[in-house]
């Protein structure tokens, strides 16, 4: 973190554009902004330094790296987490188990989280692609007020896999 950002004597360009608190706006030749910076006992800190001139504040060094680092976890913590949950199936799922299976589905979908469901086929079961793809439509069929199909059915090696997303309150 700490190399992140150039400070006062490594900032190397002739001009810097300078924000902060107790100065007046504008571009500065970088000898002016390291007096200025020196008189009020700070550091030069470039913030952007890909701007024509470059855009630098003057400000205590360690205040503003623990000021990033908080803006950092607070990004961190605001951000959402997918949970992806699995429900498998063989390609002959009876209704029983198939009726169980997509009541937990709705709960997961309800609670926000992304469903991942797939038929696996064991041995020879693999002739009856089209009874898991049937198998798997339905299934997204009956979860249609609570998601949305991401994927459609997609074999891939021994599974045929759908993924279906909660539906935006």
């Amino acid at each position: 973190m700490k190399e992140l950002y150039r400070t006062n004597e490594k900032i190397r360009v002739k001009e810097v554009r300078l924000v902060g608190e107790n100065i007046e706006q504008g571009v500065y030749s970088i000898q002016d902004a390291l007096r200025i910076a020196e008189e009020q006992e700070l550091d030069l800190v470039e913030i952007s330094p890909n701007a024509v001139p470059p855009v630098c504040r003057i400000t205590d060094y360690q205040k503003f790296l623990y000021q990033q680092k908080k803006r950092l976890k607070e990004q961190k913590a605001k951000s959402t987490k997918v949970v992806v949950k699995e429900i498998r199936f063989g390609p002959q799922t009876d209704d029983h188990d198939y009726n169980f299976k997509l009541k937990h589905a709705k709960g997961f979908l309800e609670e926000g989280a992304k469903v991942k469901a797939y038929v696996f086929f064991k041995g020879r079961s693999i002739l009856f692609k089209e009874q898991g793809e049937v198998l798997l439509l339905r299934f997204a069929n009956d979860l249609e007020d609570y998601g949305r199909v991401e994927q459609l059915p997609v074999l891939e090696g021994k599974r045929m896999i759908i993924m279906i997303t909660p539906k935006k309150k």
